[in-house]
């Protein structure tokens, strides 16, 4: 029989109250791209073709904002274990003025989508849907950053299960949106990828609103949200100084991926339709890890602003539990009924002999998912456990360094040289174990200890 201390016991329980909605929140946001993809292969093969790449590149231009905006989780966690939540509003204001920069870049870069395309190399028809999928996800990505600052209120507090119910209900409506504009059902026109845009960005509008309702309940006057609102020149710069590295570690990893998916679509529609199914539920297991990452991220916040850096390896230890559990029934998944999944993705004017082929690719594809997995899980939590204690610029200089020269430098030779389908899927996954060493190596180094995004609480 396993002895777990109290001490433990709590540290589960904590990481599960946080974890867990998130990981829920993460994996509506799953639900809703899946689906999303779902009924775009089922409209077309150059539908389902042109998603993955123009919403990774959609993702890739919002990378920067997005993670800094998120970054005011960290904060409002700090904030919150040293006790001033007169701080916390203003954190978040901070995060607010953030994303409005980004609005205002992503909608400029909305009507570069043709030429930003032109490069990729894919048919012509793939390009057009490729940049009409970009250039509605760009315009409306505002409102998607914004809601990265407002979740981060209530994330940063532990309160997850507000940005748990604001994320299903904006799947909830996603999902019968999506179907209906992207298939012209009742009063909805016929819209293709277009549809599919639309529903995402109207989703993303009814998550942020209801966070923002959330946020302005009497229960958070003592927050000062509605009163502390001006730009603080002096916050605002320490949120990009944290924030920014956080946000390009995350650029970093979609760059990776852009550069990967646009090589292998040099290879033909089959191999791109292959890899694009495979991704998407290769994200079923991604996005939660994402909630794991978050939770452990606020719980390493909440006690590094307390001044309790010891209860640090507990939390990182306990997250790896509850990780490897949830990867461990993924990868039964993928390991022993991967035809059942593919399959949901074959489009209906399609010759099933001809999927056939996609599915065959697939089958293998999702076999090196299953290898890197648990590497993967490794590296979302130490690498979340860093950030939380502030070590945002070794995340962003390590991620600069493996996305070069172990994915990058490996890919480009490859394409070179005409390697095909498994060898640029080996390179992914060589990273992917680099990264999840690399980030070990550097929590066992300690440093983060001595480390604080926040300034340090005035004595009283």
């Amino acid at each position: 029989m396993i002895h777990i201390s109290p001490a433990t016991a709590i540290i589960y329980r904590r990481i599960f109250k946080i974890s867990m909605p998130l990981v829920v929140s993460l994996g509506a946001t799953t639900i809703m791209e899946f689906t999303d993809r779902l009924f775009l292969a089922r409209y077309s093969l150059d539908a389902i073709a042109a998603a993955l790449p123009a919403g990774i590149m959609a993702l890739l231009a919002m990378t920067i904002f997005l993670g800094t905006t998120s970054y005011v989780s960290v904060f409002v966690a700090q904030y919150t274990g040293q006790g001033r939540p007169e701080m916390v509003g203003r954190a978040v204001w901070q995060g607010i003025y953030v994303a409005l920069l980004g609005a205002v870049v992503l909608g400029a870069l909305a009507f570069l989508a043709e030429g930003i395309f032109a490069f990729g190399g894919h048919s012509k028809e793939i390009q057009v849907l490729e940049s009409i999928y970009f250039r509605t996800l760009c315009l409306g990505a505002g409102i998607h950053l914004a809601g990265g600052a407002f979740a981060g209120f209530f994330t940063g507090q532990g309160r997850t299960r507000v940005v748990m119910l604001a994320n299903s209900a904006g799947m909830l409506l996603n999902i019968p949106l999506d179907y209906c504009l992207i298939n012209g059902v009742g009063p909805f026109p016929e819209l293709g990828i277009l549809g599919a845009g639309l529903a995402t960005v109207i989703s993303w509008g009814l998550i942020t609103a209801i966070l923002w309702i959330a946020m302005r309940r009497p229960e958070n006057a003592r927050f000062r949200l509605a009163t502390d609102r001006r730009l603080r020149p002096e916050l605002w710069l320490r949120l990009m100084r944290y924030g920014l590295p956080s946000g390009m570690e995350f650029f970093l990893d979609i760059f990776a991926f852009t550069v990967f998916i646009f090589v292998v679509g040099r290879l033909g529609t089959m191999e791109l339709a292959a890899t694009n199914i495979a991704l998407n539920i290769n994200a079923l297991a991604f996005m939660p890890l994402v909630g794991f990452a978050m939770g452990t991220s606020t719980l390493v916040g909440q006690a590094m602003g307390a001044g309790k850096p010891d209860d640090v390896p507990m939390v990182v230890r306990a997250s790896l539990v509850l990780t490897f559990a949830y990867l461990a029934a993924m990868s039964a998944v993928f390991l022993f009924v991967p035809e059942a999944v593919l399959h949901l993705f074959q489009p209906r004017d399609m010759d099933p002999a001809a999927f056939a082929s996609v599915v065959g690719m697939g089958r293998i594809l999702l076999m090196i998912v299953v290898a890197y997995l648990f590497f993967d899980g490794v590296s979302f939590i130490v690498y979340g456990a860093l950030k939380g204690a502030g070590d945002t610029v070794f995340v962003m200089t390590s991620r600069l360094a493996l996305v070069f020269l172990v994915m990058i430098a490996p890919l480009l030779a490859g394409a070179w040289l005409g390697f095909g389908l498994y060898y640029f899927w080996a390179v992914s996954c060589t990273f992917l174990i680099m990264l999840s060493l690399v980030g070990w190596w550097r929590f066992r180094q300690g440093k983060w200890r001595n480390m604080l995004v926040v300034e340090k609480r005035p004595p009283a």
